[in-house]
């Protein structure tokens, strides 16, 4: 009999539908996967702010993983949100036991309303004891200027930023330029294993419907290396979903703040 390509997504349940667990199961089934996820955090948002984080207990986190890691397998694995040490921890501890070499982490720290969603003291668990043990990892500017330790303020910066943000070719870095204010973003993908930088091109757009695009890029990078496409293509193909679903979900309005891209734009208007 067939069977699918299957994509396991560890993250926060987003209500409003743009963001977290939401965005990532909406990505892998339009990217052509089965999605499944463990939810680590019930999140009180919408497009206008985080209200509340009602984080899950870590065993029970740790349950949800085993339980369809055991049963169903995985392809690939995007972790997004993990809010404090405890959780990182018992994530990357669980994981471990599995030979999953697909791990797509997408170190969120900030929701794109400017609220917390980490810890900080969890903010070194993540970046000693998590991100040495992923394949790729998904950062802004923002969240790379935290995990540095130093800001970054122009675009010619970005490459040096990626290959020292892969702790000397330990793990992949696709850096995103959205808040740096060019008319040209140019997101930069280092690949570590190869050392190989490319550099993804788009032109900026002139909306605020940019709720969960962080979430939707690493998701569509976890779907695609599900896929069986290599780190190079996985990513270009990546970038090129997001910068799609932005396109044509500018021309929406749902919310009082910022919308969600169109996860389903090839499908239906």
């Amino acid at each position: 009999m067939k069977t699918y390509k299957r994509a396991l997504t560890i993250a926060g349940s987003d209500p409003s539908g743009g963001a977290g667990i939401q965005a990532d199961l909406k990505t892998f089934s339009a990217c052509g996967c089965f999605g499944t996820s463990a939810i680590v955090a019930v999140v009180d948002e919408n497009t206008v702010g985080v209200t509340g984080v009602h984080p899950v207990p870590v065993d029970f986190v740790i349950g949800q993983i085993r339980s369809v890691l055991d049963d169903i397998g995985t392809d690939a694995i995007k972790i997004g949100m993990l809010h404090s040490s405890e959780l990182i921890r018992g994530v990357q501890q669980t994981l471990a036991g599995y030979e999953i070499r697909n791990i797509v982490l997408d170190p969120v720290m900030v929701a794109t309303s400017g609220d917390p969603l980490l810890q900080q003291e969890a903010i070194s668990t993540l970046r000693d004891e998590l991100i040495p043990h992923v394949r790729v990892i998904t950062p802004n500017i923002p969240e790379a200027e935290i995990l540095l330790g130093h800001k970054i303020t122009d675009q010619n910066e970005l490459p040096d930023a990626a290959r020292e943000l892969s702790g000397n070719g330990k793990v992949s870095v696709l850096l995103k330029a959205g808040h740096l204010h060019d008319a040209e973003l140019i997101d930069i993908f280092y690949n570590a294993e190869t050392g190989k930088l490319t550099p993804m091109r788009s032109k900026r757009l002139d909306t605020p419907n940019t709720h969960g695009t962080g979430c939707t890029l690493s998701s569509a990078l976890a779907a695609h290396l599900a896929l069986g496409y290599s780190l190079d293509e996985a990513a270009i193909r990546a970038k090129e979903y997001i910068t799609a679903a932005l396109t044509a979900g500018a021309e929406y309005k749902i919310g009082r703040g910022h919308g969600p891209v169109h996860h389903f734009f090839r499908f239906w208007e």
